[in-house]
């Protein structure tokens, strides 16, 4: 396995490229047919366009994108790239009816108030499906509970798991029980106990680096969701800590004064202190922004906050 910087070739001609917090990471697949997993967040395409011709491949020569579930942080190229190649692009069939029918409720994009485009999905995957990268052949395995079309790609030979967000190395993904139901832990649950079946020997997450301990890594997941369980107020705060960062990640700099008004203003933050914190939006709100500047994750310079959180 090579390693340059952000960039691994987790197997011949298929590289895995690493993204910051932002954005979802990519995997390009180099050949006269090129193939692209997640396309990163759409206000950094910038940068997604630069990471894929440093490696050779060109935006207009992309056959095919696979999508692993239809966040904005992993679908925010297609559009631009599908536009400029024609390429086809693949995703679990819960994923392409929120596409083809432009609901931007279920893919999170309204809920969050974030940017994405729709775009035109002309392949269905379906758990069991046998999809093939160049020589390289993955098993899709349905792994809803983060998102209700969330994938993971398996190849049996190499033992390689690409496991976007059902499976990071020592955090879980955000729970966002409002659009995916109240059984949506459980659900996660079951998506880590599938992959606990498999044989792997390296995991590429959706966000962060690589890893080999696969069984440590569902361990963690899943006493996090246990504690989500019996304690519903770990997932409010683990919800609204990460999108406030995840928000200051996509605005770059807010006025301070006006950022409360701002979150006031969205579904998510509402809701979510309505449900988990008794309507307690202030209190809520000072609490996290006074613990994020003081472990230095919020900035607050001229009247303004920014993150000190890589994009």
């Amino acid at each position: 396995m090579k390693k340059n910087k952000a960039v691994l070739e987790i197997m011949e001609d298929l590289f895995f490229i690493e993204r910051g917090y932002l954005n979802g990471n990519h995997f390009l697949y180099r050949s006269e047919a090129p193939i692209l997993i997640d396309t990163g967040y759409i206000s950094d395409f910038s940068d997604t366009e630069r990471f894929i011709k440093e490696l050779g491949v060109e935006i207009p020569d992309i056959r095919q994108i696979i999508n692993t579930h239809c966040h904005c942080d992993h679908i925010g190229g297609n559009r631009i790239i599908q536009e400029k190649s024609g390429c086809d692009i693949a995703m679990h069939k819960v994923g392409k009816h929120f596409i083809d029918t432009q609901d931007d409720w279920s893919t999170w994009w309204k809920y969050y108030n974030q940017k994405a485009d729709f775009f035109t999905c002309t392949r269905i995957l379906e758990d069991g499906n046998v999809i093939d990268i160049g020589p390289h052949r993955f098993k899709i395995l349905h792994t809803p509970g983060h998102a209700s079309d969330g994938i993971v790609l398996y190849n049996e030979e190499e033992k390689v798991l690409i496991s976007s967000d059902t499976l990071w190395e020592n955090d879980l993904a955000v729970m966002t029980i409002r659009i995916e139901g109240s059984t949506a832990l459980f659900q996660m649950m079951e998506s880590l106990e599938k992959l606990e079946s498999l044989e792997v020997n390296l995991v590429c997450p959706g966000h962060g680096v690589p890893f080999s301990n696969m069984k440590h890594a569902i361990s963690k997941s899943k006493k996090r969701i246990e504690n989500y369980m019996f304690d519903k107020e770990r997932i409010g705060d683990d919800l609204l800590k990460k999108i406030i960062v995840y928000t200051l990640l996509m605005k770059r700099i807010v006025e301070a004064e006006t950022f409360f008004t701002y979150l006031m203003s969205t579904y998510w933050f509402k809701e979510t202190v309505d449900f988990y914190f008794n309507s307690e939006y202030q209190l809520k709100y000072n609490e996290i922004i006074n613990s994020f500047i003081q472990r230095d994750i919020i900035r607050h310079e001229n009247q303004k906050f920014f993150t000190t959180v890589k994009p």
